[in-house]
């Protein structure tokens, strides 16, 4: 059995991935932001976001976390909406 300080250690290390890909992630709904203001889109897309979230539940090893995964991936997809809200928001004050 790993110790406490052991477990928080991996925590820890899955943490800073974890932020990392975060950022990335973000980054790339800023480019789709761009897109969308480009071409007119709706930032929501709601058809988009459930197969997100089946496919997201579909990669896991453990169906158990199947529930959990899907609440992550809601709370990920609001964040990025909320983004790419400001950024169109932004863009609208700007024309």
């Amino acid at each position: 059995m790993k110790s406490l300080e052991e477990c928080r250690a991996a925590l820890d290390a899955a943490d800073r991935q974890i932020v990392r890909l975060f950022e990335e992630r973000m980054m790339i709904a800023r480019e789709v932001a761009a897109y969308k203001i480009e071409h007119g889109l709706p930032v929501l897309d709601r058809s988009r976001e459930e197969a997100v979230l089946q496919s997201r539940a579909g990669m896991l090893a453990d169906p158990y976390w199947a529930p959990s995964v899907r609440e992550l991936y809601e709370c990920i997809m609001a964040l990025s909406r909320a983004e790419q809200e400001k950024l169109l928001q932004a863009e609208k004050e700007r024309s």
